[in-house]
């Protein structure tokens, strides 16, 4: 009886979880897109709102300085935030991985505030990047409230994405996959029913409060012949060349913009400038690019120089914004490259091959999520979008053939995503697996033992070995007056020796020693040839601060599995 009561109590905790979490992530999703669509209509950078302008020269004057002026603000925001850089999904990637600490909140709220001001005011960044990360972020506040350990916070931040990927794609399974698939990159029993209900209670609350139309409207998609599933897989690995340039865009723009003679702070509002001059020409670079998007699904509603140009342009834009130092995200405009180069490439079939080919829409929906999926790390995501949107099978069918050699292409040419990519430049690598991450982000400061035999390089065998015998161990640190380590001395290559040599020439030139803050990881690489007692450890400037034992080494190791193996495999 008791058990029933506890598992029922255990139950109803996790779907409050779900459902607060789900409610609150969705509720502040259709806030934050809500208020982009009053400020681009309130400032004239909507297309229909430019249609509806009452002044040309009103109109101009919008274009140019509404980016300006936004990024100007947003380059002040992100001069008050720690590390003068903006928070966003590669955080919540991180938080999760390492199991190390939770999201910094006030630099998240911040890069929220500024991603909102950046997409308002016609910045070519997106709007589901900085989503994902107040939903994650949202997830962790709740966790801190009800002082969850560290593996129901990761759930907890996990829930947050879900609800607002569901929210805003107005689809709940894809919600929830994202959430395994890109945050915590495990399937478990364990996380799926909290993560399942935050999802659900986001869709929900999307269609009940402050509603947003959905991203995509088809109403027919037919695949008229089979061969062109040929055709789809041939777009799926042209679009993993698309996808390339603009992740590797995006990284070389920002690394260009370090070294230019700009002000960091003033860097938005030049950005911003550039721009709006742009977009008097083309107007539909300016924002995330949702309405573009669904005219990229219409037959004719571009030409094919048009298509051609707005997608060199869109690339070149968002690659200019983000490296400039607006905030936002890449989801979005990646959904609009990718259309528009799926488009322009079934507008070519369509052409070459002089047959009745299937719509331009099925090109433009394949070459979406192929140029989306590798740059997110989420080709099933992508393809159960597809679907939940358009609740047509053959064209996810079609969309699945392009984006299986899609992220096959794009991981051998670039990694797994631009996130994993953002991450390792900071120094976290996930290239090598959750455990790796996970030793990486622990170093040996607390394993070190201070309490070790250390011996002046003047000493001689006969004192070393007494000194050995009686601290009762085999080997001894030779240290100079300043603390600098020399060498390690043992007392098996001292046993035969001439009792009045200096005990330092016996010691091996190449003895192991490891720095304080080497990762666990590398520590466990270099014990593989190691044979002894322990380990010397140094710090940066060569200085003796104790010994580490391997065997200390190897449990942390394990209880660090142990942990990573609970959060995945252990029951609610």
């Amino acid at each position: 009886m008791k058990a029933t009561l506890n598992t029922l109590l255990r139950t109803s905790y996790v779907a409050g979880l779900g459902i607060l979490i789900g409610l609150s992530a969705a509720v502040i999703a259709n806030l934050f897109v809500a208020g982009i669509v009053w400020m681009n209509d309130s400032l004239l950078i909507s297309p229909r709102s430019r249609m509806m302008a009452s002044s040309e020269w009103l109109l101009l004057i919008a274009t140019v300085m509404v980016p300006a002026l936004g990024g100007l603000a947003v380059g002040i925001i992100r001069h008050f935030i720690d590390g003068k850089r903006f928070h966003g999904p590669p955080d919540i990637i991180a938080t999760v991985q390492t199991r190390q600490g939770v999201p910094a909140t006030q630099p998240g709220l911040l890069s929220g505030i500024a991603s909102l001001l950046s997409l308002g005011s016609g910045a070519s960044v997106g709007q589901y990047g900085p989503l994902v990360h107040l939903g994650g972020l949202l997830g962790s506040l709740w966790s801190r409230l009800f002082r969850m350990d560290i593996s129901m916070g990761n759930i907890a931040i996990a829930c947050g994405v879900a609800a607002a990927i569901s929210t805003i794609f107005h689809a709940p399974i894809a919600g929830i996959l994202f959430a395994q698939e890109v945050i915590l990159r495990h399937f478990s029993l364990r996380a799926l029913a909290p993560i399942a209900v935050a999802s659900i209670v986001g869709y929900v609350a999307a269609n009940t409060i402050l509603p947003q139309p959905p991203l995509l409207q088809i109403e027919s998609a037919e695949i008229l012949h089979f061969w062109e599933f040929g055709l789809f897989l041939l777009l799926g690995m042209a679009s993993a060349l698309v996808a390339v340039a603009y992740m590797q865009s995006i990284l070389w723009v920002g690394r260009c913009a370090s070294a230019m003679p700009i002000p960091a702070i003033t860097r938005p509002a030049f950005a911003g400038a550039a721009l709006g001059v742009v977009a008097l020409w083309f107007p539909e670079i300016l924002g995330a690019g949702g309405e573009n998007l669904r005219f990229a699904l219409i037959d004719e509603a571009f030409s094919r120089w048009e298509l051609a140009i707005l997608l060199i342009l869109k690339i070149l834009a968002t690659a200019w914004c983000l490296g400039m130092g607006f905030a936002g995200g890449v989801f979005s405009p990646a959904l609009l490259i990718g259309s528009l180069f799926g488009a322009l490439f079934g507008s070519l079939v369509a052409t070459l091959s002089g047959v009745n080919s299937s719509a331009v829409v099925v090109y433009a929906v394949c070459g979406m999520v192929a140029v989306t999926a590798p740059v997110i790390g989420a080709p099933m995501t992508t393809v159960v979008i597809v679907f939940e949107m358009t609740g047509h099978y053959p064209l996810t069918i079609a969309a699945l053939s392009s984006v299986a050699l899609a992220s096959l292409t794009t991981s051998r040419l670039f990694g797994r995503s631009l996130f994993d990519r953002q991450l390792h430049q900071r120094g976290i690598d996930l290239s090598g697996g959750r455990s790796k991450a996970l030793l990486t982000a622990h170093t040996l400061q607390a394993l070190i033992n201070p309490n070790c035999l250390q011996l002046s390089p003047r000493a001689s065998v006969k004192d070393a070995m007494l000194a050995m015998s009686q601290a009762q161990v085999a080997e001894a640190y030779l240290v100079d007056a300043a603390g600098h380590y020399l060498g390690t001395v043992h007392l098996h290559a001292l046993i035969g020796a001439a009792p009045q040599d200096e005990a330092r020439q016996y010691a091996p030139p190449d003895d192991l020693c490891l720095y304080s803050d080497t990762p666990l990881w590398e520590s466990m690489q270099a014990l593989r040839e190691f044979v002894g007692e322990r380990v010397p450890v140094i710090d940066r400037q060569y200085r003796l601060i104790g010994a580490v034992v391997e065997s200390d080494v190897i449990r942390a190791y394990l209880d660090i599995l142990a942990d990573m193996r609970r959060e995945e495999y252990a029951p609610n």
